[in-house]
């Protein structure tokens, strides 16, 4: 073959026309891996030697098992152990079931685009926005007890009932689910478009299988295989949530990640080192629970396939997958109903117990408030919208990269760019801090703005990268055909089209910047105040009133971004309905 393509004058180069292009995609990758790999290392090395009592700077000058000694020894250390993981596990598997069961119940009436839509309040909601609306929808003075009383509950004030912070940590399951649900339904909606479901879902009911079974026992091993990274994320983040436990969790004892939370946030300098064996156990606890939950895949899987393989129509089964997704629907309803009562709450101005309503309604707390909040409003607005510009940027050029490179995009290569993701920020978040105040860069807002970028990055990515490989390639070579070179190629055909999933990912940047609060905390030092930040800070003992202004307005910021980002490429593209709509 070389030898006939010499004779027409052709002579081969081997790969060197490529290497230009693996030299971009190298230099990409060097940056992301400085970007996000460096400070990752260094956060985990600061907080695991301090964890065995290296920490010069405050006297630890060798290695010493006192910390862990320390920690063992805290009372309610057990206690706060088996909180951390029933908690997570229950919030996980929970997200899980009935996600796949809302799935099989509604199949064929809810499309990705709908979905989008009606799920958007609940996936732009920062966590701890939510996590106090749901405090105001669930405490015993809260909207439930409100229109519930007296004519159901029979109560004339408050009852004495720990429905929050409760000691079993189901008000902290029920925020997580609330959360987590909406961005699994996401996620499954999207890998549905990669299996033939239609077809399947036909061939089972001409066989006599009932529609919920016909998808648990076909279609959803399929999804599970495409979304097992997203699972993670949601195992990972159960475990170790901090800024919704502060909220949501018993108090004494609390969960692991926050006992080590208030220990780094403690005075006392000394606390630090069992802190930082607490954050160390963290990490192992959450890779011990990964490595469980693949091996329980295992077992599922084989369970699955005896059971599928036993026949049977499953008819049976339908009541029980219909009551999972009506359960789905409460906690989704929950949602909704926890974002009504913060927006209550913040126009409020008498509103006595039992009273379904305010009896006075006022902006007066809004005005009040408007200089206050001013500062915290600003720096959350501007690292949001430097840290979802620069993740966006250097997603296009990835992808980019890797399309001029000529890789094929599979799961496998994006994994080292989620690994922020599959942490537990507590763990690595110290050590970050200590990395940023070697370097004399700590409390500053370039600091907190590298700190959220670790987390925007990703899920920018995550949100890209299907939406990018799905654009067909004949688009570049037509332009190419005309003579256009690969940068105006990208420049004036593909992000044009890619315009409106640039702007979706965008905005999920967006909304993630916003929700980030202990790489706030921890990286600028309490001299960069957000609105996440103040809403923690006065979650349990400010008023409620100013508590809801603050909470409210963290989810409007990044519903006005999503929303934005729906609108603004139907505004564009108005005569180019294609480029709307896709």
């Amino acid at each position: 073959m070389d030898a006939a393509l010499r004779r027409i004058g052709f002579q081969p180069r081997g790969l060197a026309p490529f290497l230009p292009r693996l030299r971009l995609l190298h230099l990409v990758g060097a940056v992301v891996l400085g970007v996000l790999g460096a400070p990752i290392a260094a956060g985990l090395v600061f907080t695991v030697l301090p964890s065995f009592g290296y920490l010069p700077s405050i006297g630890g000058d060798r290695l010493s098992l006192q910390p862990w000694r320390d920690l063992f020894g805290t009372p309610g250390f057990a206690a706060s152990l088996g909180l951390t993981v029933s908690t997570g596990l229950a919030a996980t598997v929970l997200g899980l079931v009935l996600s796949f069961a809302f799935c099989a119940v509604v199949h064929g009436r809810m499309r990705e685009r709908g979905a989008d839509g009606l799920l958007a309040p609940l996936l732009a909601a920062p966590h701890a926005a939510m996590a106090i609306g749901l405090a105001f929808l669930m405490a015993p003075s809260g909207w439930l007890f409100r229109i519930t009383s007296p004519w159901l509950t029979g109560y004339e004030v408050p009852p004495d009932l720990a429905t929050v912070q409760d000691q079993w940590g189901a008000a902290l399951i029920i925020g997580l689910l609330i959360k987590e649900l909406p961005f699994l339904l996401i996620v499954i909606l999207a890998a549905l478009n990669q299996i033939p479901v239609d077809q399947q879902m036909r061939a089972g009911r001409a066989l006599g299988y009932g529609q919920g079974i016909v998808w648990i026992k076909i279609v959803a091993p399929q999804v599970y295989a495409q979304i097992r990274l997203p699972v993670f994320v949601v195992l990972v983040f159960s475990l170790s949530v901090v800024d919704m436990a502060l909220i949501l969790a018993p108090t004494n004892p609390p969960p692991l990640s926050v006992v080590a939370f208030r220990w780094f946030m403690s005075p006392d300098v000394t606390r630090f080192l069992p802190a930082a064996a607490a954050a160390t156990l963290q990490l192992v606890m959450v890779v011990a629970a990964v490595g469980l939950w693949r091996l329980g895949e295992r077992g599922i899987g084989w369970g699955g396939l005896w059971w599928t393989t036993r026949g049977g129509r499953g008819v049976t089964g339908e009541p029980g997958l219909k009551l999972a997704a009506a359960f789905g629907m409460a906690v989704l309803m929950l949602g909704f109903g926890s974002l009504v009562a913060l927006a209550i709450w913040s126009v409020a101005w008498r509103w006595p117990f039992p009273d379904a309503l305010p009896s006075t309604w006022s902006l007066h707390i809004w005005s009040r408030q408007i200089h206050a909040l001013a500062w915290p409003f600003g720096n959350t607005v501007a690292l949001a919208a430097v840290t979802t510009v620069l993740a966006a940027l250097l997603a296009i050029v990835w992808l980019e990269a890797e399309d001029r490179a000529g890789v094929k995009r599979g799961t496998a290569v994006f994994h080292p760019v989620y690994v922020p993701l599959l942490l537990p920020q507590i763990a690595f978040m110290f050590g970050a801090q200590v990395l940023v105040a070697k370097i004399r860069i700590d409390g500053t807002f370039l600091a907190v703005a590298w700190a959220h970028l670790l987390f925007v990055f990703p899920y920018v990515l995550l949100a890209l990268a299907d939406p990018w490989k799905a654009l067909d390639p004949r688009y570049g070579r037509s332009a190419a055909a005309l003579g256009v070179s690969p940068s105006a190629t990208l420049i004036r055909v593909k992000l044009p089209i890619l315009l409106k999933p640039i702007l979706i990912a965008s905005a999920i940047g967006f909304a993630v910047s916003v929700a980030q609060y202990l790489p706030t905390l921890f990286v600028g030092g309490g001299r960069v105040a957000t609105l996440t930040t103040e809403a923690v800070a006065i979650a349990s003992s400010g008023d409620r009133r100013v508590v809801g202004v603050l909470a409210f307005l963290q989810i409007l910021l990044p519903l006005a971004v999503y929303l934005a980002a729906l609108l603004i490429p139907r505004i564009v593209f108005a005569n180019r309905r294609g480029l709307a709509r896709r």
